[in-house]
């Protein structure tokens, strides 16, 4: 999403490069390299990048037949509901008695309820707005149409290795969950982890993908000092898979340039008491990155990425 908002405000000046960041991710996956020579060769067309996914199946039937490129539109219902979307029965596999949050950015109908997303919530540590409407490509493409589709294509390879997979909303609801709700969804359901999906709204010409990780907040109702660790190992598995999957290379914007980026300031973070990461997998309005996040294929390829860091995380 755009960095204007209530649990995006501008992030600090971008640091001098640490060494040390880059030289982890690029330990934690061999094959990223290989996947990001092939994104600077082929100019970001999303094609495989090195190693292999042998880690979450995308071969089944039920994972071939992806969501299409349209989200589910948000039902009419008069007030947003209290609980998280409900998963299926979590299949036998090596996730089983894994509890995984999907939190797909905004809600395709915040648009529509300006007042309701712009009231002040608590999120730890000073008050922000319940959520913004999100991003959209120069074509229309909202950011949270990608959020949705890339969450239930997650739902289902995620499914498949037999965790319990919750989305913190499905279009179901007319707006939001607000930022601290996203959060209190994955505190509640003891979830082994939360991933909350996301796309830039930056200016053309900033491309590529950022995890986002939680710095250690104590402050008000913000305590995140027991997920930091666990949090920064989910986001590096997340970072290395996204890489080797789908070719794109770390933010050339935001960040070290190791594709990892620390913040204090973002409730749904701040209130997290489980490991949780964000991922903006790319900028919108730049054209080059917005080829891929318009395309089925390549969203496909960002949710099998994204899930790889997952099952890696939880099965340690």
């Amino acid at each position: 999403m755009s960095y204007v908002g209530p649990d995006f405000e501008p992030p600090q000046p971008r640091r001098p490069r640490r060494g040390p960041l880059t030289v982890a991710l690029a330990a934690l996956v061999p094959g990223a390299l290989l996947g990001w020579l092939v994104y600077e060769t082929v100019g970001g067309s999303g094609d495989d990048g090195g190693s292999g996914r042998a880690t979450v199946r995308s071969s089944s039937p039920a994972a071939s037949s992806a969501p299409s490129d349209d989200a589910k539109e948000p039902s009419a219902s008069p007030k947003p509901t209290a609980t998280p979307s409900a998963s299926a029965p979590a299949a036998s596999g090596p996730l089983k008695g894994k509890v995984v949050v999907i939190d797909p950015g905004h809600n395709p109908g915040n648009f529509q309820h300006a007042s309701e997303i712009n009231r002040k919530v608590n999120i730890g540590t000073n008050s922000k707005e319940c959520d913004t409407t999100g991003t959209s490509t120069n074509d229309g493409y909202t950011e949270a149409k990608f959020t949705l589709d890339v969450a239930h294509r997650m739902r289902t390879l995620l499914q498949e290795q037999g965790a319990t997979v919750k989305l913190t909303q499905d279009g179901d609801r007319p707006f939001g969950p607000c930022v601290d709700e996203r959060a209190r969804i994955g505190n509640r359901a003891k979830a082994d982890a939360v991933v909350s999906i996301h796309a830039d709204g930056s200016g053309a010409g900033n491309r590529g993908f950022h995890v986002i990780l939680p710095g250690a907040v104590h402050a008000g109702a913000a305590d995140t000092r027991a997920i930091v660790g666990p949090s920064r190992d989910l986001g590096e598995r997340v970072a290395g898979r996204f890489v080797a999957v789908t070719g794109s290379a770390p933010s050339n914007y935001i960040g070290d340039g190791g594709g990892l980026v620390t913040r204090e300031d973002l409730g749904g973070l701040n209130l997290s008491t489980v490991p949780k990461v964000f991922i903006e997998c790319g900028n919108m309005r730049d054209s080059k990155d917005a080829a891929l996040l318009t395309s089925g294929a390549w969203r496909q390829k960002a949710a099998q990425g994204i899930s790889e860091g997952i099952v890696s995380f939880l099965r340690g």
